[in-house]
């Protein structure tokens, strides 16, 4: 008997492998090729973000199921696209997945421009994110713009907690602004129309270093940690800490024929990625402003803080921006006026408090 158990135990284990090597290769995962694209280097807070945290989670996420992996080829600093060209290179197919910054594109995508025309509201980029990413999600308008250029929103992003502005020559008061040119980029520089005599001029982050130190503007409004990591201390040792606001900036996005063919279980876990990531960058930008702020003192940089009632009164010297760019979207048909005033019901519910209300002007 003893024998007889033992013949038929070796037969059901030789059997039972025999199918397991049948039905290993039909188990195994199913490669999907992307390719992850932004213009902007890999030093960037973001892409660096991206590349360390998003991908790694996304594969984290799929390996659970063992159905699905990605294999990941990354492009970034020029090597695709340059910073501006990443919505027409993921609408053009150059790259699957990317980082759009939004502030290049303010014709193709309004509706992106929400956060930044309504300054000096907030300086947590953490509640400015979720606010922006809630509005995109409960207002189908962010969504429409991209599917027009071929793309599927993901989420939005802030890696900035607030614009402040970084000088050549000493900034203690509004005054030592007047007759200046100052880089920015996109709705931004309409801030600059609250002074006097302040000209701007256009630029992206990767130049301002050079726009600086060139001669071709005498100031710039960028962020403490993006002054940091392009060393703008050397060429702009004086910081008139205004303030000015986090902003949305970045979104991620997929081309909308890639991601027609990708497996609903990829879907999903590319959508909850993106707003963990969302989360993750609003986070790291929030966690590295005062040490951002000690590194810029540290290379050489100087501090002046614009008192409470000099915002107060650039703020009020400016258009309503918020308001002329909420018009135009309802002029399309788009909710403009809707999106504004819910995006700012949101912030003050999150327990920011404006120095300007921007929706409470609204006409409509």
């Amino acid at each position: 008997m003893k024998y007889a158990f033992t013949r038929r135990s070796a037969f059901t284990l030789m059997a039972g492998l025999f199918a397991v090597a049948l039905s290993g290769p039909a188990s195994a995962a199913e490669t999907i090729k992307m390719v992850a694209i932004d213009g902007y280097p890999a030093r960037a807070m973001w892409v660096k973000e991206f590349s360390g945290f998003f991908i790694p989670r996304v594969n984290e996420e799929l390996a659970k199921t063992g159905n699905y992996a990605i294999e990941w080829q990354e492009g970034y600093g020029g090597t695709i696209v340059k910073p501006r060209g990443v919505l027409e290179g993921i609408k053009l197919g150059l790259g699957d997945i990317g980082i759009v910054t939004t502030i290049f594109h303010n014709s193709a995508l309004p509706s992106q421009g929400i956060s930044a025309v309504t300054p000096f509201v907030s300086t947590d980029a953490r509640v400015v994110a979720k606010a922006v990413d809630e509005i995109a999600k409960e207002f189908p308008q962010m969504a429409a713009e991209l599917a027009a250029e071929n793309q599927v929103y993901l989420a939005t992003g802030v890696v900035l907690d607030t614009y402040q502005m970084f000088s050549k020559t000493p900034i203690n008061s509004l005054d030592d602004l007047k007759g200046k040119k100052v880089a920015g980029a996109g709705y931004n520089l309409r801030y600059l129309e609250g002074i006097e005599g302040t000209a701007g001029v256009r630029g992206g982050l990767p130049n301002f270093y050079n726009m600086l130190q060139t001669g071709v503007v005498d100031a710039a409004m960028l962020w403490p940690e993006a002054a940091k990591t392009f060393k703008i201390a050397e060429v702009a040792p004086y910081m008139l800490k205004a303030d000015l606001g986090a902003v949305n900036s970045k979104t991620v996005t997929v081309n909308k024929d890639v991601w027609a063919k990708l497996p609903d279980e990829v879907k999903t876990v590319l959508q909850t990625v993106a707003v963990e990531y969302r989360d993750h960058i609003a986070s790291v930008a929030m966690d590295r402003a005062t040490a951002s702020l000690d590194a810029y003192k540290a290379g050489g940089g100087t501090v002046v803080e614009l008192p409470a009632d000099a915002r107060a009164a650039w703020a009020s010297g400016m258009p309503n921006i918020a308001a002329e760019w909420a018009s135009g979207l309802d002029k399309t048909g788009a909710p403009g006026s809707d999106m504004l005033k819910a995006y700012m019901a949101k912030l003050k519910s999150a327990g920011q408090t404006p120095v300007r209300d921007w929706a409470a002007e609204l006409t409509n």
